[in-house]
């Protein structure tokens, strides 16, 4: 059981909970696992895979698999998904538009005419932009890259058409493929089985007629931190005008130096190597591994929160984002803050701003992102490897103060994943008040005390 700090750990020694509440407890902890996938900021969000067969062929069909990123702020960067299955029978691909699988397999038993695909297990991959426009279809060829549903709606959506051989020819004899996965482009999702769906309606362009899917199924992949990486892979740093004190990312929030297994590697940039380390990467690490710089905290990418300035009906803060990563580009980033000022953002500099309210009226959490084509890329680690803006607060003299932390975030992300925060108890603290008071009402009683002493060792 969980008591108060407080609470006297003589007493509780007596106290021994009943057999059947160890036996709930315990029951509970097997009821949830790390790999858990619920995110309170978007509770709703997930990548649903859709399968639209849109015409029957002599042994299969023709299908349309459109991919929709209904997350708010998690996006699919470069290099792009890879989206994979199990086929049910032995299905192969005879031909695809918009996307291609990244093996043919075994297609020997085949004469004349080859798949494009015979493996049981294909795993395939977006077109590049640029494809010739015989081998498109409608929101293809984008390299695997998706936006986050609240950055731009049009572009968070993929699909290619793919036409299946040796499967069934009808609705009851067509078997939906097993064991979906989702890259993006390493691990983090989560996909469950492909359910059959009301057919999906489609308009003409013209808009005066409307057709539907012979035939359609939903596959829906969620997203776990956990199972993406171990460890996180950012942390926040907060410094204010009333105090000289700079908080720091904590020691070690996403690994330490030595233990390349959990953080990554990591290099001085003093290092006369580092050109070369850079550019030539050690065979079997790809561009997803971080190669970050030697610091304390051992993070990608760190977040910086600055209370700058005080007005007499506004304050005003100064956001900064560092890239400490050598081998990444981050296109299309964003960061996720929560505070309760968001609801008085008045002005904001150089990002672009989307309020999220995951529960109704409460209006407490920011997305920001860059501005195309000025700052929507954060380079890699380097002089040029940061990106800042300014946010502009009117206060709400009910509830605004500088006391007790009240002016540093909550909670912050960065692409979507949780990023590491001090402790409450390390953050800047106005000078009047706090434990500075405390020290200066020690040192006065124990000036008081000196004084006594020594008039007494005069009289």
């Amino acid at each position: 059981m969980l008591f108060p700090r407080s609470f006297n750990p003589t007493i509780r020694s007596f106290i021994k909970p009943p057999s059947c509440i160890l036996l709930l407890v315990l029951f509970c902890c097997t009821c949830f696992t790390t790999t858990e996938a619920y995110d309170p900021l978007d509770p709703n969000g997930n990548i649903t895979i859709k399968w639209d067969i849109i015409s029957w062929t002599a042994d299969g069909y023709v299908a349309v698999v459109t991919m929709n990123n209904f997350q708010q702020y998690r996006h699919i960067s470069s290099p792009g998904w890879l989206l994979g299955w199990t086929w049910a029978k032995k299905e192969v691909i005879w031909s695809m538009v918009g996307g291609q699988t990244t093996e043919q397999g075994d297609c020997s038993k085949y004469k004349g005419n080859i798949p494009h695909c015979c493996k049981k297990d294909p795993i395939v991959v977006d077109l590049l932009p640029g494809t010739p426009y015989n081998q498109q279809i409608a929101n293809c060829c984008k390299g695997g890259v998706l936006s986050s549903w609240a950055q731009d709606q049009s572009k968070a959506v993929s699909a290619f058409q793919v036409s299946v051989g040796s499967a069934g020819t009808t609705n009851r004899t067509v078997k939906l493929p097993k064991n979906f996965t989702l890259k993006a482009p390493g691990p983090g999702y989560t996909c469950g089985p492909a359910k059959i769906v009301r057919p999906t309606k489609f308009i003409t362009s013209d808009k005066r007629r409307v057709t539907q899917a012979l035939m359609t199924w939903n596959v829906t992949c969620t997203y776990s931190q956990f199972l993406a990486q171990r460890t996180p892979t950012c942390c926040v740093s907060l410094s204010s005008f009333y105090n000289s004190t700079v908080v720091p990312c904590p020691t070690c929030s996403c690994g330490c130096q030595g233990n390349s297994s959990l953080s990554g590697e990591c290099i001085d940039p003093d290092s006369p190597h580092l050109q070369s380390v850079v550019s030539n990467p050690v065979p079997g690490k790809n561009s997803i591994t971080p190669l970050v710089r030697c610091t304390r905290h051992m993070c990608p990418i760190r977040v910086h929160w600055h209370v700058k300035l005080n007005y007499k009906e506004y304050w005003r803060v100064k956001v900064t984002v560092t890239n400490f990563n050598y081998r990444m580009n981050y296109s299309d980033w964003n960061l996720v803050i929560q505070h309760p000022n968001f609801d008085n953002l008045t002005q904001l500099f150089s990002f672009n701003y989307q309020s999220i309210n995951p529960y109704g009226p409460i209006n407490d959490t920011a997305m920001l992102w860059g501005v195309k084509f000025y700052n929507d890329f954060l380079m890699q680690a380097g002089p040029l490897g940061n990106v800042q803006s300014e946010l502009l607060f009117k206060k709400d003299k009910t509830t605004f103060t500088f006391d007790k932390g009240w002016a540093f975030p909550r909670r912050v992300y960065f692409n979507g994943d949780v990023c590491v925060m001090p402790q409450p108890d390390a953050y800047p603290w106005l000078p009047n008040t706090g434990s500075k008071q405390e020290v200066s009402l020690l040192a006065l009683v124990m000036t008081s005390l000196l004084a006594l002493v020594l008039l007494y060792a005069y009289v």
